[in-house]
């Protein structure tokens, strides 16, 4: 859904809330303008959605016993990851491409959740208890940032626990509440705590990097 100003701002960052291979992606204007929501699929239908999570756990033993769990090789789900990655980076592409044709105002930046620290390669991710569980998300995260910055956007990463103050002091309010609210009403649902979360990390980034980081 777009939602055309009166006037045409300079600039736009679009801010992500993404829950597995799907994302809400809500674009702001830098005045704090809502210029467009949607969801987007990241993946190809029938891909599995936590191939390091599942798959890869079920390849190093994990999880074996619960249902739809199969027995396969470490190599296998290496392989599996790599495609469901080739299909997030092609999906991440496409949808950035739509979207920057569908909002008139140039857009700039892109705010993404931070991503833990994991190992390097998608074999110690597996095989990593900690880092196996965190790897899907931040995958597809990482596949929106590269598509973002091959458009030559400025991505941002913010933290959900800060990031509400953040857009707060970027638009110098003190209630981001009552205007997320407003800003919900102004189109009508879906307008749920990851659009808000999504439009408070898109306006937290228009603010200069030393008020972000306080």
């Amino acid at each position: 859904m777009i939602i055309r100003p009166d006037t045409v701002p300079a600039a736009a960052t679009v801010g992500v809330a993404e829950t597995s291979n799907s994302a809400v992606l809500v674009t702001v204007a830098h005045d704090g303008t809502l210029l467009d929501r949607r969801r987007i699929e990241l993946t190809d239908r029938g891909m599995p959605t936590h191939p390091h999570h599942h798959e890869g756990s079920w390849a190093v033993g994990r999880y074996l016993k619960t249902p739809g769990a199969r027995s396969q090789s470490l190599a296998e789900a290496v392989v599996l990851v790599e495609r469901v990655r080739a299909s997030a980076t092609r999906g991440a592409r496409e949808a950035l491409d739509a979207l920057a044709v569908a909002v008139s105002v140039p857009i700039t930046g892109i705010a993404l959740r931070a991503c833990p620290e994991l190992p390097p390669t998608i074999e110690e991710r597996i095989t990593d208890n900690r880092a196996q569980t965190a790897a899907d998300s931040v995958m597809y995260r990482e596949a929106l940032a590269t598509a973002a910055a091959a458009r030559g956007w400025t991505v941002s990463w913010y933290e959900r626990e800060r990031v509400f103050g953040e857009a707060a002091d970027a638009l110098g309010r003190q209630d981001i509440d009552a205007f997320l609210s407003i800003m919900g009403r102004s189109v009508g649902p879906p307008w749920q705590a990851k659009h808000k979360l999504a439009a408070a990390a898109a306006l937290a980034a228009t603010a200069p990097p030393a008020q972000r980081s306080r």
